[in-house]
């Protein structure tokens, strides 16, 4: 297989579809595609070529001998394509989040273990240029031992990506603290060199909730309705017919390692980027900018306001979707089911992304109390192996609107 092509599938021909175009460039080809739509079929056969196969339902994958499958549903499905696949053998590329609730995650977690099977997550913001430089930069001791962290996310087109399909709705979305925040949760743990433990959130439906023009919109995608003009984003029309997600969140972190850390969320920002502040004990960097022709700046000596930094190292974005990172985290799959790439994020890394959101979520729902971040649970009920030892939970109100991952890992 180390030098032959990849035979790849595709579950979800949707808004990330567009990855698996990266495969050629990695060695592969997408030979095959599932998706219940058939307009996604067809689109299918734009994307990857008319020899592709497409077929309704990704089981009918699952024989195919196919060398890894690329799974791009919404994620809300991810638990169970995902599932199904590793049971059959099937090397995985997960998108992000790995799902949207604890059970679902550790449901492929115990599918993982028992197949043996490659899971790589979907995680490529730890791709982008300027979060893999800020990471070396780390590593290289130019801040010392970083202590604390936070970002600031400006979702300036949050009111076009999240609140006009199933996004903006909790039942199926949790919240856009853990479908946005799930990236920059990961690059915070992945900076930081650890996972949260106990989260405290903040947050509310601001603006968007006030909207009352409503529309179905599951016969477009989002990019038939996505515009730059759509602004100021009171001026918003044709939302989802449910929006119940905040769009505003807050959320203070203390990971296991005793850093301590906040992620901040708004989508009706006029700009679009992230800013990551990293503070160690001998330094402070910054980036401004997040894709090609980004800067971050080091302070490495006591100073008054000093814009300019003491040190300031340009990135360079790549080709591609997220400068680059998509094609990145594509070949890395490609290699990693050929044996030779040990993936950046792991599966524990993923759930963990996922919990702090989830529990984020719940903590905002609930009154912004306490909510410590439950271990994985196994198949039998108790925490996996791996797992920390179960903590005491600090709700003191809970929300029936809000999932409970424990009750959920023991209803499904």
């Amino acid at each position: 297989m180390s030098g032959a092509q990849l035979r790849l599938g595709v579950v979800g021909v949707g808004a990330r579809a567009r990855l698996a175009t990266h495969a050629g460039a990695a060695g592969a080809r997408v030979v095959a595609a599932a998706d219940p739509d058939p307009r996604a079929r067809e689109r299918a056969e734009e994307l990857f070529g008319a020899a592709v196969s497409t077929v309704a339902d990704h089981r009918d994958l699952l024989d195919a001998g196919l060398d890894g499958v690329l799974v791009l549903t919404p994620d809300d499905r991810h638990a169970s394509v995902a599932v199904d696949l590793l049971d059959a053998g099937v090397p995985v590329y997960l998108e992000k989040p790995m799902a949207t609730t604890l059970a679902d995650c550790d449901a492929i977690l115990a599918a993982q273990a028992r197949s043996g099977m490659l899971l790589v997550p979907g995680h490529n913001m730890r791709h982008v240029p300027v979060v893999t430089e800020m990471r070396r930069l780390i590593e290289d001791g130019a801040i010392g031992e970083v202590m604390t962290v936070w970002c600031r996310h400006f979702v300036g087109h949050g009111g076009d990506y999240y609140f006009k399909d199933w996004h903006a709705d909790a039942s199926r979305a949790t919240g856009l603290l853990l479908q946005k925040g799930a990236h920059d949760i990961d690059v915070i743990h992945w900076l930081a060199g650890g996972h949260t433990d106990l989260v405290v959130g903040m947050g509310a439906l601001q603006v968007y909730g006030s909207i009352t023009d409503r529309r179905d919109n599951s016969d477009r995608r989002m990019p038939d309705w996505f515009s730059y003009d759509n602004w100021p984003p009171t001026a918003l029309r044709e939302l989802n017919p449910v929006v119940d997600v905040e769009d505003t969140s807050m959320l203070q972190m203390h990971l296991d390692n005793g850093v301590l850390a906040s992620y901040t969320q708004c989508h009706f920002t006029p700009d679009y980027w992230r800013n990551y502040t990293v503070i160690g004990t001998a330094g402070r960097l910054e980036n401004f900018g997040d894709l090609d022709g980004a800067e971050i700046k080091v302070w490495n000596r006591r100073t008054n306001f000093e814009p300019e930094g003491h040190l300031t190292v340009p990135v360079a974005g790549g080709i591609g979707g997220h400068g680059g990172a998509d094609a990145s985290i594509i070949a890395e799959f490609c290699a990693a089911v050929r044996g030779g790439a040990t993936p950046r994020t792991t599966p524990l890394d993923a759930r963990a992304a996922v919990a702090t959101g989830v529990c984020g979520t719940e903590s905002i729902r609930a009154g912004s109390v306490p909510v410590r971040i439950p271990p994985p649970v196994g198949p039998d009920g108790t925490a996996a192996a791996g797992g920390a030892a179960p903590a005491a939970r600090d709700v003191a109100r809970p929300n029936p609107g809000v999932p409970d991952p424990e009750k959920e890992e023991n209803s499904q």
